[in-house]
């Protein structure tokens, strides 16, 4: 089920407490009631550039002119507060108790790796830790109004995606990241088989580090095997959102804490990124 159905009467509520407390799910649509569209991105294997792929993502449609968010639930790797540099920014409290989000770029980023106080300890937690504090992201922290929420989760198929896929209210979709090889695209696939599995939206796939693209000529050369993306959306009937070059940009970017798109907007990787959020804002319209 891609989100637990609330007609907003929570004493009736299936999954409330015996005395009539509100549900996780309720609280979760009551806070995220000024979101407008909540994106989850999400991909069965690691290493496919996904957390650099959502943070650009919140980036490209913040330029755009949204207001978004961009919620980081890899409890046990959240890369998102060193890709924006938001390493040692504290977290505050609003006069009602709740979280507020950091800003970064314009972006208001809530992650797991600013709610502890080691960001290089690692974090040994079993699941209903993981749930309770994804729980409480979506249900305390002040998001305000947004049009766009964007949600980085960690590879696989476990309680994270799981968690969030269930309480996320009226989901536009889910972005799903891969590698050009079919060998990735293998692994990829068990994401798509996932959302088939939960009734989750898909929205289509993003083929990341697709090409090279020589910031002299101009000419583009395939580094790794092709067709990865292409072979996936054929199965389950998907389409690709986008395919973004190969730039050590990039790279460079992410590890000095600012997202690519905040500076290289018209480069090819640039107009990848753009071309992803027209597509995205067309599936927001139509659904709207």
């Amino acid at each position: 089920m891609a989100g637990h159905e609330c007609n907003g009467d929570c004493s009736h509520c299936a999954h409330a407490a015996e005395e009539n407390a509100e549900s996780p799910a309720c609280l979760v649509r009551k806070n995220l009631a000024r979101v407008k569209n909540s994106v989850v991105v999400m991909s069965g294997k690691g290493g496919v550039g996904k957390s650099t792929v959502a943070a650009n993502l919140a980036a490209a449609l913040s330029l755009a002119g949204c207001k978004v968010g961009l919620l980081d639930v890899d409890v046990h790797g959240p890369s998102i507060v060193e890709m924006l540099g938001l390493r040692g920014k504290p977290l505050m409290a609003t006069e009602d108790g709740r979280i507020r989000p950091v800003d970064a770029a314009g972006v208001a980023v809530m992650s797991a790796g600013l709610a502890v106080s080691d960001p290089d300890a690692a974090v040994v937690w079993r699941g209903p830790m993981k749930i309770g504090v994804i729980q409480q992201f979506l249900s305390q922290v002040d998001w305000g109004p947004l049009d766009w929420l964007v949600v980085d989760v960690p590879p696989g198929t476990g309680d994270e995606p799981l968690t969030t896929c269930q309480l996320l209210p009226d989901p536009l979709g889910a972005v799903v990241v891969t590698t050009p090889q079919r060998v990735a695209a293998a692994d990829v696939s068990r994401s798509l088989a996932f959302c088939d599995q939960l009734a989750f939206p898909v929205l289509g796939i993003v083929e990341n580090m697709s090409g090279f693209v020589c910031p002299h000529c101009g000419k583009r050369v395939e580094v790794f095997s092709t067709g990865g993306a292409d072979a996936l959306a054929e199965k389950y009937d998907v389409p690709v959102l986008g395919r973004i070059p190969l730039d050590p940009r990039v790279c460079a970017s992410g590890d000095a804490g600012v997202p690519f798109m905040a500076s290289a907007a018209d480069t090819p990787v640039g107009e990848a990124f753009a071309a992803i959020v027209e597509k995205l804002q067309k599936a927001a319209d139509e659904r709207a």
